[in-house]
C-alpha cells in the first residue's frame, strides 16, 4: 500500500458502523443540517464584506460577484452532495478524497481543511469580539483596551475579516468604535487591512471559543439547538433590514451598475466584479461543514444533500437581496467602512434608526454561530484522520456518555482560543479562502474520477450534468484562487510543506492501510 492507496466505499461504511467503543450519535435531522449550514455561512460576510467589496472593487456590480461566487459554491455543493449521500461519514472532503484519489491526496485535503475550520474559528471570534465590545460600549460598559486586543500587530495586510476594534498607532489606544459610531480614523482599520496590537489578551474572543467548545463537548444535539435559535434570530434581523430597506432604495445609486475600471485589474469594471467574487467568497465558507456531521445525521443519504444545497440556496438569496438593498439605499462609495450596514440604515433617515440595535444583535449572534460550526467541523475531520491512523489515536476518542469526539474538540478549542487571544490574524482571512477553494477543486475532481472508475456504485444523490458541473466547479474555484494575492499562495505553500513533513514523518507509517 502506497501514497495512492484508496479505501473502498464498502470499507469506509463498515469502519463507521463497526469497531469497539463508543461511536458518534445520529441525532441530526434535515432541518438541523440546513440550519447548521446557514449558521456557518451568515456572519461577517453579510454585515461587513458586502459593503466593503462594493466600495473597493465592484460597486453595485457586487450583486454579480455574489452570483459568480454562489455558482462556484453551487457546483461544488452539488459534488459534495453526491459524495455525502454515498459516504455519510465524518470527515467531509478528507474522506471523499480517501475513497477516490488516495491517501496522500486525502492527507493534503485534511491538512488543508484545518485552514478553513480551525483558523476561521479564530478569525471570526476576533470579529465577534469587536462587535461585542463595541455593543457593550454603546450600552455604557467600556472594557480596557489591553483586554480586547492581541499583543502582536500586523500592518499593511489585506484581509477579508476586519475587527470593529482597531488600535490607533499614534496613541496605542482604542481608535475605532464602529458600532457606537463615535469619531474614528477609519483608515487605521481599512487602508492597512486588519490591524490589532498593543493589547495583552483578547479576552472576549477567548471566552467565546471556550464556551462554545464546552457546548460541543456536551453534545451535538445541544449544540444544534443553540445554533437553531441563533440562526432564527440573525436571519429574522437580516430579513427585517431587507424588507424595510426596500422602501428607501434610490435606483440612481445603481447607476452605473458596474463602475468604469480605474486602469488597474480589480479596480472596478468587470475585473473588479471578478476580483470581488474572490474576496466575498469568504462569505460562503462553511456550507461544507454540513458534511462533517454526516455520521451524526439520522438519514444522511437524504438529509445531507438537503442540508448542503438548502443552506446554499437560502444564503445566496439573502446575500444578493442585502447587497441590492445596501447599494440602493447608499452610494457604493460610502460603504467602504467596517460597518456598512449602519451607513445604509443612516442614509434611510430616522425611520430606520430602530434597526441599529437589532443589527448589533444580529451581527453578534451571526458571528457566534459561525464560530460554533467551525469548531464543530474540525474535530470531526481529526476524528476520521485519527481512525485512519494518520493522526495520533487521541484525536479519535469518543466520550462514552456524550458520544462526541471530546478530546479532539478540546484540543481544537484550546488552540483556537490561543490564536484568537494572542496572535494577529489579519492574514488568515485570505488563507482560509484559498484553503477552502483548494478543497472544493479536489472534491470536484474526485466526482469525475469516481464516475469514470466506479460508475456502478449506488448514488442516492447524483450530481447533474457530469462532467460539466464538476468541470465548472474546478474552473470557477480555480479562477477565484488565481485572483487572490500572491502572498496568500506563499502562505498556502508554507502550510502545505509543514503538513507534508508531518505525513511523511508520522502519518505514512501509522496508516491503517499501511498496516493491513
Amino acid at each position: 500500500m502506497g501514497l495512492w492507496s484508496k479505501k473502498s466505499i464498502t470499507q469506509l461504511m463498515q469502519e463507521s458502523e463497526g469497531g469497539s467503543g463508543p461511536t458518534l450519535r445520529r441525532t441530526l435531522s434535515g432541518s438541523n443540517l440546513v440550519l447548521l449550514g446557514i449558521g456557518a455561512i451568515i456572519g461577517a460576510g453579510i454585515f461587513v464584506l458586502t459593503g466593503q467589496a462594493a466600495a473597493q472593487y465592484a460597486g453595485p456590480g457586487i450583486v454579480i460577484s455574489f452570483v459568480i461566487a454562489g455558482l462556484g459554491c453551487l457546483f461544488a455543493g452539488l459534488c459534495y452532495a453526491e459524495f455525502a449521500s454515498m459516504i455519510p461519514i465524518a470527515g467531509s472532503a478528507y474522506t471523499y478524497g480517501y475513497a477516490t484519489l488516495g491517501e496522500f491526496i486525502a492527507w493534503i485535503i485534511g491538512w488543508d481543511l484545518i485552514l478553513e475550520y480551525l483558523f476561521a474559528a479564530s478569525t471570526v471570534a476576533v470579529g465577534w469580539s469587536g462587535y461585542f465590545t463595541a455593543f457593550l460600549t454603546e450600552l455604557g460598559v467600556t472594557l480596557p483596551a489591553a483586554l480586547v486586543g492581541a499583543p502582536l500587530s500586523v500592518e499593511g495586510t489585506h484581509t477579508l475579516v476586519r475587527s470593529q476594534i482597531c488600535v490607533d498607532p499614534a496613541t496605542g489606544g482604542l481608535a475605532v468604535d464602529a458600532l457606537s459610531r463615535t469619531p474614528v480614523r477609519l483608515e487605521d482599520c481599512v487602508a492597512g487591512g486588519f490591524q490589532i496590537g498593543h493589547g495583552i489578551l483578547n479576552v472576549p474572543a477567548m471566552l467565546l471559543v471556550i464556551a462554545l467548545t464546552a457546548l460541543l463537548v456536551v453534545g451535538i444535539k445541544e449544540s444544534a439547538r443553540f445554533n437553531n435559535l441563533v440562526v432564527i434570530i440573525k436571519v429574522a434581523i437580516v430579513l427585517l433590514v431587507i424588507g424595510f430597506g426596500i422602501k428607501y432604495i434610490d435606483t440612481a445609486n445603481w447607476s452605473p451598475f458596474i463602475p468604469a475600471n480605474l486602469g488597474e485589474f480589480g479596480q472596478f469594471g468587470w475585473s473588479g466584479v471578478f476580483r470581488a467574487s474572490g474576496v466575498i467568497f469568504f462569505a460562503y465558507i462553511g456550507f461544507d461543514a454540513v458534511s462533517t456531521a454526516a455520521q451524526e445525521a439520522r438519514n444522511p443519504q437524504r438529509d445531507l444533500p438537503i442540508g448542503i444545497l438548502g443552506s446554499l440556496a437560502v444564503c445566496t438569496f439573502l446575500y444578493i437581496a442585502m447587497s441590492l438593498v445596501m447599494t440602493g439605499i447608499a452610494n457604493y462609495t460610502e460603504l467602504g467602512v467596517p460597518h456598512p450596514v449602519f451607513v445604509a440604515i443612516q442614509k434611510a433617515g430616522p425611520a430606520l434608526a430602530w434597526l441599529g440595535y437589532l443589527v448589533n444583535i444580529g451581527a453578534i449572534a451571526g458571528l457566534a454561530s459561525v464560530v460554533l460550526v467551525m469548531l464543530m467541523g474540525q474535530p470531526r475531520i481529526f476524528y476520521s484522520m485519527a481512525r485512519d491512523g494518520l493522526l495520533p489515536p487521541v484525536f479519535g476518542r469518543v466520550h462514552p456518555k456524550f458520544q462526541t469526539p471530546y478530546l479532539a474538540t478540546i484540543i481544537t478549542g484550546s488552540v483556537a482560543a490561543l490564536v484568537a487571544g494572542f496572535f494577529p490574524i489579519g492574514l488568515l482571512g485570505e488563507l482560509v479562502s484559498i484553503g477552502t477553494l483548494l478543497a472544493f477543486v479536489i472534491v470536484s475532481a474526485g466526482i469525475l474520477v469516481l464516475r469514470y472508475r466506479s460508475p456502478e456504485l449506488h448514488r442516492p444523490f447524483r450530481t447533474p450534468l457530469v462532467p460539466l458541473v464538476p468541470v465548472l466547479s474546478i474552473l470557477i474555484c480555480g479562477l477565484m484562487m488565481y485572483w487572490l494575492p500572491a502572498d496568500t499562495w506563499l502562505r498556502l505553500i508554507i502550510w502545505m510543506v509543514i503538513g507534508l513533513a508531518i505525513y511523511f514523518l508520522y502519518g505514512r507509517y501509522h496508516s491503517r492501510l499501511a498496516r493491513e
